[in-house]
């Protein structure tokens, strides 16, 4: 399904019953029937708001992550206990736990699928050392509800990426699994039953083969496309059946036709040469198209939406397109079968809101899970029975936030000092005027293809009930705005992304909107290497700034990053953060590298288990703080967190944190 909003949306939810929330079964059956509303603690106009606890925005529910298996007859969610998240199986009927399978405490679950009625794949992640390196690995366990057991799949020897499903079986007695030895080796493709218990072995499908670094299955369980890397070109080979060898049929140039990417947002018929792939519509966008995998030639445009790229799309199980999904300031889903779409705006009707999403299903379509929220509602699950039309309400992802106390967020654009054409969004504190306000600036992390829309963001939320403005920024190399406009950004970390932060501050002072000596930067991940730079590269402009996970010296990170960028072949990476100058030195946009030029206050956190930015990035920029004897930092680590938080506890650390620092260094009022 879906590889978007759907997993981080729904990610944790409060579990309700769901009796005397749905309302009678409607007489049209094609009208879903709406739940039953909890009346909302909003303030009457003019009437005084209460603080929000910090502790309702990291407020982590014993639920999450729904998933309907095949039949219908169980659900699997992620399940919470002392702080430790899990994945369990639930009997939809009786909502009794079946199994739960609980993970150590340094795994991190990243996710987990139905493979037939009764088992699981779950896949974890967690960090490792290899030659010395700290790297995060990733690993494939199978849960059996009616064993009760979980088991690993894969060999002793695993390199770094050991998830890497190609099929599995809708029976659910054996997946296909591609992985690497070590960190040298190309993948090889392993059948790996799922009765652990039964005759069956491992049996290897695929040796590896010469700069072969990730391979495609059909619909059928065939693995038929070898994806690698020559130089600066994808090379595709691709094979007509099992019994065939493969050949190469591509030479693909990122800087002339490639569109490498969509080569990982493809789906292939079995039994055929045909399937569907993303690539140039008609009118300038990425669009679904026929495609020829033998000839490499595309076929008719199934779907393109005149403004916006298509970014992803289902096949039914007889390969048939049955939704597409594009983002313009928030996430759409075009179902191509009429009587899947006539449900879709019904469920929309139900619930009033445009951001409703079907979820998980199963396979007969009589029972689905309804995701609905927004970028003022943290958003609620529903179970949808087609059978009798009822809507009950599941979970909550945020049982203390009514929609009614949450500050409404706009979309907003400016020009940036070259012309460049930014999209942002803004969301201003309630209560208060829009003018003269102090402004945060929340820049996404990614940073490449990786894009903030209107939907719910609890720091956000957070900073807006604190009397903040808050401000986010798309710049260039965002996703969402073309292929041209992501380019821009190649080579501009801390130079043009960064002016693009510059003329948003600019933009909201012009608008009144900002007071211009009350501004500061946060962000996590990229985003918090850019709340650093900001300081550093223009003290002069913000008071301060705030950094959860960020990225302090682009060179290390780099070659941490090459662990993993090898594996699939992206020899490009590095060119595409420093640029095409190979003089350019990375140091000279790097905190740790420029520490002694820092002025302004600074807070400084990072999770000890982060797998994407390691905590050695926190520990090169407080050893370089601490050489510089600089004294306005505070820190701030998270002994079991990753790149996010999994505890409420810890996250609501951050967050008083966060709002303790704003208020010494940029205080609201």
């Amino acid at each position: 399904m879906r590889r978007c909003a759907w997993g981080a949306a729904a990610g944790l939810l409060a579990l309700r019953p769901a009796a005397g929330f749905a309302g009678d079964a409607p007489s049209d059956a094609a009208s879903p029937s709406p739940p039953v509303a909890a009346p909302q603690a909003a303030p009457a106009d003019g009437g005084a708001r209460k603080q929000i606890p910090t502790s309702l925005f990291a407020e982590r529910s014993q639920f999450g992550s729904p998933l309907i298996s095949p039949d219908g007859s169980k659900i699997a969610l992620r399940l919470t206990v002392k702080g430790e998240q899990n994945v369990a199986a639930m009997d939809l009927a009786t909502k009794k736990i079946l199994y739960m399978a609980e993970m150590d405490a340094t795994h991190e679950i990243d996710w987990f699928a139905w493979a037939g009625n009764d088992r699981l794949l779950v896949s974890v992640g967690t960090q490792d050392k290899i030659y010395d390196v700290d790297v995060r690995v990733t690993r494939l366990f199978a849960l059996d509800v009616a064993d009760k057991a979980l088991h690993f799949l894969g060999p002793k020897r695993l390199g770094i990426e050991g998830d890497d499903v190609l099929y599995t079986d809708p029976a659910g007695k054996y997946v296909l699994l591609s992985y690497s030895r070590d960190i040298f080796t190309e993948p090889e493709v392993w059948r790996f039953p799922l009765d652990t218990g039964g005759p069956d072995k491992p049996e290897r499908i695929l040796g590896s083969q010469a700069n072969v670094w990730q391979w495609i299955a059909d619909d059928d369980g065939t693995v038929r496309i070898g994806l690698g890397w020559s130089g600066t070109r994808l090379v595709v080979r691709y094979r007509r059946s099992a019994d065939d060898g493969f050949k190469i049929i591509g030479r693909l140039s990122r800087d002339a036709d490639s569109k490498d990417e969509l080569w990982d947002v493809l789906r292939i018929i079995g039994g055929s040469d045909e399937g569907y792939m993303l690539d140039d519509g008609d009118h300038g966008h990425v669009a679904l198209r026929k495609f020829n995998y033998a000839t490499r030639q595309t076929g008719e445009v199934v779907y393109e939406n005149p403004d916006w790229d298509v970014t992803d799309f289902d096949l039914d199980d007889d390969g048939k397109p049955v939704a597409v999904y594009y983002t313009d300031d928030r996430d759409h889903v075009v179902w191509l079968d009429p009587k899947v779409e006539k449900l879709q705006k019904a469920l929309q009707k139900a619930l009033d809101s445009p951001d409703v999403w079907i979820g998980s299903r199963s396979k007969d379509d009589t029972q689905m899970i309804v995701w609905s929220g927004g970028p003022t509602d943290p958003g609620a699950a529903f179970l949808y029975d087609a059978k009798t039309h009822k809507l009950d309400i599941f979970g909550e992802a945020r049982p203390g936030l009514a929609p009614g106390l949450l500050a409404p967020v706009k979309p907003v654009s400016y020009t940036a000092r070259d012309g460049t054409a930014i999209h942002a969004y803004l969301t201003l504190p309630p209560g208060r005027p829009a003018t003269g306000l102090p402004l945060i600036l929340l820049p996404h992390g990614g940073p490449y293809g990786v894009r903030d829309k209107l939907e719910y963001n609890d720091e956000v939320q957070l900073l807006a009930s604190r009397g903040y403005a808050v401000l986010q920024p798309n710049y260039r190399g965002s996703g969402g705005y073309g292929e041209t406009f992501e380019k821009l950004g190649d080579g501009q970390i801390g130079r043009t992304m960064q002016d693009d932060l510059d003329d948003a501050m600019d933009w909201a002072v012009a608008q009144g909107i900002a007071d211009p000596k009350r501004v500061c930067v946060d962000g996590s991940s990229y985003g918090g290497y850019a709340a650093l730079w900001a300081v550093m590269r223009n003290p002069e402009r913000y008071r301060c700034a705030a950094s959860f996970a960020g990225v302090t010296d682009w060179d290390s990170q780099l070659r941490y990053d090459a662990d993993f960028f090898t594996a699939k072949g992206r020899k490009s990476w590095r060119t595409r953060i420093r640029g095409e100058d190979r003089k350019f030195d990375l140091d000279t946009v790097s905190p740790a590298r420029k520490a002694a030029t820092l002025t302004r206050p600074v807070l400084i956190a990072h999770g000890k288990i982060d797998g994407n930015v390691p905590f050695s990035q926190f520990e090169k920029l407080k050893a370089a703080l601490d050489k510089a004897k600089f004294a306005k930092a505070d820190y701030l680590v998270f002994d079991k967190e990753g790149h996010g938080f999994d505890t409420a506890e810890d996250e609501q650390r951050w967050y008083d944190a966060l709002i303790a620092f704003l208020a010494k260094n940029d205080p609201p009022d």
